[in-house]
């Protein structure tokens, strides 16, 4: 089963949500404000996805800014990086899709389409 988490108030995670349902794949829906990611779920996905660490963190978001995260993120190890999006599912970039062998972060219709 796919989990899909996401804030619903995002319009971006609105259209990711349409675009699932419209495409009749089925997933599990977890609001991120709700039930934040754990630092050991950041640390699987992270593994899983192969992408870069910094493509976790919601770089658009309100706290993101007022923690003036991209100077800090450089000095920062990967664990302490993990656990910082643990603290916060405001911090995460979002809607996450998460499969048994992938991870897809953020919305890109084409990249999805390919996956599913």
């Amino acid at each position: 089963m796919l989990e899909f988490i996401c804030y619903p108030k995002c319009t971006t995670c609105q259209k990711a949500k349409k675009w699932l349902d419209d495409n009749k794949i089925e997933y599990e829906l977890r609001d991120i404000k709700e039930n934040n990611p754990s630092f050991e779920e950041l640390a699987a996905w992270y593994k899983t996805s192969g992408l870069p660490l910094k493509k976790f963190f919601n770089t658009s978001g309100l706290l993101y800014k007022s923690m003036k995260l991209k100077d800090k993120l450089p000095k920062m190890s990967e664990e302490e990086q993990l656990k910082l999006l643990a603290t916060d599912g405001m911090l995460v970039k979002r809607p996450l899709l998460t499969g048994k062998d992938f991870v897809l972060v953020g919305f890109k219709e084409s990249e999805w389409s390919e996956k599913l």
